[in-house]
């Protein structure tokens, strides 16, 4: 593939803001200003090390959930969706262009400046997490003796090289190809690099670190959010699945690793990783359980709120979940009976879903967002935190690896976890491509309104298949990487090199 030459990446000053997981879960943020991060008074104790990696929590969060990141990104792009009588009218038409795929419409209108669309198009935020790990790893790597011992060097170096990689991967979700570097303090201009190649060394950079994280941890006021190996493992496998999708050589190794991955965190976690009863599914997006494996933080209660139009139960319900009578969209009845046919049991439909799950008339809600909110009736989201990877993903995952490498049986049994867990009847018994389809499907229907619906389109290339959306991207518009986000034109700026995603340009 092309390179192409990005502007210069500027050395980016660590972000005064800090997210602080203290023990007792209360001090989400803490500002320290700037020159008190750098320079000759800093890394000389443990507390600046935190400091410097809860500031990298604290980018991802402002990168993700001050405005409408994953619903427009992962949720609602060629999704099956509807618009309903709550969302009539031209103030919401981002939905239907977002949906289309007609990007610059949602991007370039005033009307919708609230929702944030101009952020997903620069990607200084995603820089900025990659190069106060780049930091970090040089840092503690030199911290004098006696600070620190080797394996608490190990871990938070490890900690700083899983935020370095989201970041990464995200872009490369969101953009394609990126610039890589992993240097510190660093301020040459850098060539957009393949995007394989970036996630290949990704991958190779997360081998080399991931087992120094934890499993878990003892304070469970930080458990899933600040990294573990289970989260570093769900980053590896969805990585490999990525590179598997579109490399054009043999992707028999991605999938390998993939299923080996999947079978070390079901079978070495210790306990530290459980399907929870579905019964608990307030408990599971409320966060912090053996279900999670990372969230980004919100408590009402102290003042932690996402983006109202953040987080995907905005859209997905109503009275009295919501002040709002209808829900904000609906899915297509058709593809609601695909994923949970009428008369077969799951729990699913009748715990996540109420008595309106096939309705077209705004009634229908996504039940597994309802919690508890800062005051009844007020026009707040579920106090939840935002899932980016829980258990089930990674075992879905490595189900689908198996059935690629046409391991069906095992394939079966572990999709059958999933169903267990779920009572759902009956339990799988495809092979071969329907067995693949039928996991794809059971991972739309366990991860729906999480993030994961156009990302997984795209890398299985479903997205051009009528078969799988009502809205499908052509096929023209998917190897012109229509499947990106356009790049902000910023990015040109003292830069003769730079080119945009020539899709969005054109």
């Amino acid at each position: 593939m092309k390179r192409h030459i990005i502007k210069k990446v500027l050395y980016i000053a660590l972000t005064g803001i800090a997210l602080s997981v203290s023990s007792c879960g209360k001090d989400f943020l803490n500002l320290t200003p700037v020159e008190d991060l750098s320079g000759n008074n800093y890394w000389k104790r443990e507390a600046d090390v935190q400091q410097n990696i809860n500031s990298i929590y604290a980018t991802f969060r402002e990168a993700t959930m001050q405005q409408i990141f994953f619903p427009a990104t992962g949720d609602m792009r060629c999704a099956p969706i509807n618009r309903t009588s709550a969302t009539s009218g031209s103030g919401r038409d981002y939905i239907s262009y977002v949906q289309d795929n007609n990007l610059n419409a949602a991007i370039n209108s005033t009307a919708f400046t609230y929702f944030g669309f101009d952020k997903l198009t620069r990607w200084n935020s995603f820089f900025k997490m990659v190069q106060a790990a780049n930091i970090a790893v040089f840092e503690i790597d030199r911290m004098e003796d006696g600070i620190l011992s080797d394996a608490e060097k190990a871990t938070y170096t490890a900690e700083a090289v899983f935020l370095r990689n989201l970041a990464y991967f995200f872009m490369v979700r969101l953009y394609s190809d990126v610039p890589y570097y992993t240097e510190a303090y660093h301020s040459d201009p850098l060539p957009r690099t393949d995007m394989l190649t970036v996630l290949k060394s990704c991958i190779a950079d997360m081998q080399e670190h991931y087992k120094n994280l934890p499993w878990t941890y003892d304070d469970p006021s930080v458990v899933a959010v600040k990294a573990m190996r289970g989260s570093a493992i769900a980053l590896m496998m969805h990585m490999n699945m990525w590179v598997a999708g579109f490399t054009e050589e043999d992707p028999t190794p991605y999938y390998q690793t993939t299923a080996d991955l999947g079978k070390e965190i079901m079978d070495e976690n210790g306990g530290a990783y459980e399907l929870l009863p579905l019964t608990r599914t307030k408990e599971i997006f409320k966060g912090r359980t053996k279900e999670g494996l990372f969230e980004i933080v919100q408590n009402l209660n102290f003042g932690e709120t996402f983006h109202l139009s953040a987080p995907f139960s905005d859209y997905v319900l109503r009275y009295p979940n919501k002040v709002t009578t209808r829900s904000y969209l609906y899915y297509d009845t058709k593809f609601m009976e695909k994923l949970y046919p009428r008369g077969e049991a799951d729990q699913r439909k009748t715990v996540w879903f109420d008595e309106y799950i096939y309705a077209t008339d705004g009634m229908m809600q996504m039940l597994k967002f309802v919690n508890v909110f800062m005051e009844e009736g007020e026009d707040f989201n579920p106090d939840d935190n935002h899932i980016v990877f829980r258990y089930v993903d990674p075992i879905l995952m490595r189900a689908e690896a198996l059935a690629e490498l046409g391991r069906d049986e095992e394939a079966r049994e572990v999709v059958n976890v999933v169903r267990s867990r779920a009572e759902a009847v009956p339990a799988v018994n495809e092979a071969g491509e329907e067995l693949k389809d039928f996991i794809w499907w059971e991972r739309t229907r366990e991860l729906m309104g999480e993030g994961h619906w156009f990302y997984d389109l795209v890398r299985t290339k479903k997205v051009i298949n009528s078969d799988y959306t009502s809205a499908p991207m052509n096929v023209v518009a998917f190897n012109s990487k229509g499947w990106t986000w356009p790049i902000h034109p910023d990015a040109l700026n003292n830069n003769p090199f730079m080119t945009l995603n020539t899709f969005w340009t054109q």
